[in-house]
Order: structure tokens, then sequence, then C-alpha cells
């Protein structure tokens, strides 16, 4: 099964900060109750991340980088969706680096 989730539409039109702790719409809070779920629930987890008035960098390294820390099968089950191509690649460094820390290096 495939699970749909649109930032935008689903969470919120603004990213906020990285932790909750520091404020709404973190990518903590995101991370925590829509997409690790979604990782451990479906198949497929397709983000739609078009339709926002922007990402903080810190955002999208908790989102993702902190999803590839929590053990979630990113490889196997993550699919990014953006109209922009700049967008996806930022993402697709910060899982690697995530990996890549992980992993030792």
């Amino acid at each position: 099964m495939q699970k749909v989730i649109s930032i935008a539409k689903d969470f919120a039109l603004k990213s906020g900060p990285r932790f909750a702790k520091h404020g709404d719409f973190s990518g903590e809070q995101f991370r925590e109750e829509f997409l690790e779920p979604a990782l451990r629930e479906y198949d497929e987890v397709v983000v739609n991340l078009d339709g926002t008035l922007g990402y903080g960098s810190s955002f999208l390294e908790e989102v993702f980088g902190g999803a590839v820390r929590s053990n979630c099968p990113v490889d196997e089950k993550l699919r990014l969706v953006s109209n922009d191509k700049y967008l996806v690649k930022e993402i697709q460094e910060y899982i690697r680096d995530a990996k890549a820390k992980a992993n030792g290096g």
C-alpha cells in the first residue's frame, strides 16, 4: 500500500524549526507524527514537497536525516516528489550524510 503525504496540505504551509521545543510545525513533529508512522506502516511513502512557502535546512535535515537516525526504512520506502529538483537533491544529501554518520563515517 502507498501513503501520500503533502507537507503543504497535511502539515503546514511554512516549515518551522528543527525541534518542537523551539516552535510550531517543527521537523521533529512532522517526522514523529507523519513520516515515521507512514514508513513503518506502508510499502511506499510519497512525500510531496510542493506548495509550501519554503523550507529551512534544519527542518529538512531533522525530518529526513532524523528518519535515518531512527532506523526507518528510508531507502526502501521513501519517494520524494517536487518540481524543485534542487530541493530533492538537498534532501538526498541529508539522507546520505545521516547514513554515513550512522556507519561511522
